[in-house]
């Protein structure tokens, strides 16, 4: 008899492979040559990545001198996983990075993230923290030296920066908006602003460098330069405004209250540069209310918005916006282009919209993420985090999206990985920076 019959060779083979977990795949490996070759079948080992984390990039683990392949990244990515459950040192980079005296309220790469770089560990990247003590500190991630800090100022509750010029932004409890430079830590402007919360936009327009800022009672400021000249100032309703974006050939800005009304259309020269005697050229979106709203990355100013009807059964609209302009006017139209119901499971504490640059919309809802096409096709649905969404990085890749897309309860589990025994939470004042796989991205 033939120990090894047609019908279980090939494509039959690979199917019962399906139901083996990594452990007894490995196992069956070692077989026979037939048994190796459908088990090392790049499908398989594809389904078992997908199955584990959702989201994998094979090129975090590329080199010259290793192959990479869904089998390669699967152990090594798991070996990785592994070493830092049990605190185990090698293959990635973990630096405790202590000085603040107070809470750590935010945390922003200054210098080539790992957006840009995939392969962060073999660079030195920077990062800057902001602090209820009032500082502001730069670090070396690959060697935990801090590169400086500012002087004590009111409690700062945010931070953001400008990776291409190197200039970091931080705002105060009390309002206070300051810049400062990357490299040497000296203050470059301020400007305060009333009616918390705030909403910052940073962007340039050919080349000049300009941040909005929406307050809490619907007002709108936008200041020129680092040193934060005040351009214009606007009030566009009177509810908090916590939509701000810029399409992205910068000649539209999005203004809205995820609680409010209607979001506005304003052309951004009307922002940056506004006329002396003229109104700003501005438009209402036709629905009534904004819950959501990403512009689509690949055209002009396509926009994404999803309404906050109070139900379970709300509609994702896309526009497209554009100026025209005659002999006497120019007015922004605003023209839908696809429109489909999405249904929710349960009523939203809160939404967050992404775009990402293969046309794909993601949509977080609470704890769950849902991916759909332009024309509404539910392309994916997951489930996986136990705690709300806080936030979403959609980055460039093969596929469209990439991870992770961590919860603030995830982040905190990671770091008391790295805490000292009998520690349960991180101490006051550090924070963990993790090179390691996609793991670090936004970590």
């Amino acid at each position: 008899m033939d120990p090894h019959p047609q019908h279980l060779i090939g494509d039959c083979l690979i199917h019962i492979f399906t139901f083996l977990p990594e452990e007894d795949l490995l196992r069956a490996s070692g077989v026979c040559q037939d048994w190796h070759g459908a088990a090392e079948t790049p499908w398989l080992w594809r389904r078992l990545c997908l199955q584990r984390w959702t989201f994998c990039d094979l090129t975090a683990f590329r080199s010259e001198r290793v192959d990479h392949s869904w089998k390669k990244y699967y152990l090594r990515r798991s070996h990785l996983e592994m070493k830092m459950t049990k605190g185990r040192t090698g293959g990635y980079t973990c630096r405790s990075l202590r000085g603040h005296a107070g809470k750590v309220v935010g945390v922003t790469y200054l210098q080539e993230s790992s957006a840009q770089l995939p392969h962060l560990w073999n660079v030195s990247a920077t990062v800057c923290s902001a602090g209820s003590d009032g500082t502001v500190r730069t670090w070396n991630t690959q060697s935990g030296e801090l590169l400086w800090c500012s002087p004590e100022q009111k409690p700062l509750s945010g931070i953001m920066s400008d990776e291409r010029r190197e200039v970091v932004i931080t705002i105060e409890s009390t309002g206070l908006i300051k810049t400062w430079s990357g490299r040497s830590g000296q203050e470059l402007g301020s400007f305060s602003a009333p009616g918390r919360p705030f909403t910052l936009l940073q962007y340039d327009v050919s080349d000049s460098w300009f941040l909005t800022v929406g307050n809490g009672l619907g007002s709108l400021w936008t200041l020129a330069g680092t040193g934060l000249t005040r351009a214009s100032s606007l009030v566009v309703g009177d509810s908090a405004i916590d939509i701000l974006l810029v399409s992205p050939d910068k000649s539209l800005m999005v203004v809205g209250s995820s609680d409010g009304g209607a979001a506005t259309v304003i052309c951004t020269q009307s922002l940056t540069s506004p006329s002396e005697d003229g109104d700003p050229l501005r438009v209402s979106t036709p629905i009534r209310g904004s819950g959501a709203a990403a512009f689509i990355p690949t055209q002009p100013a396509r926009l994404a918005v999803m309404d906050n009807e109070h139900t379970l059964n709300k509609t994702l609209y896309v526009f497209d916006l554009s100026i025209k302009k005659s002999k006497f006017k120019s007015e922004i139209q605003v023209q839908q282009v696809e429109s489909f119901p999405v249904s929710l499971e349960v009523s939203p504490h809160r939404m967050i919209l992404k775009a990402s640059d293969s046309n794909r919309l993601v949509l977080v809802v609470d704890q769950e993420l849902l991916v759909f096409s332009l024309k509404g096709d539910l392309l994916a649905r997951f489930k996986d985090h136990t705690m709300r969404i806080t936030s979403v990085h959609v980055l460039p890749c093969r596929d469209g999206i990439r991870g992770p897309l961590p919860t603030r309860d995830d982040v905190e589990q990671r770091r008391r990985l790295w805490d000292d025994p009998g520690e349960p939470v991180p101490p006051t004042g550090r924070f963990s920076h993790h090179v390691q796989s996609v793991d670090s991205r936004l970590l």
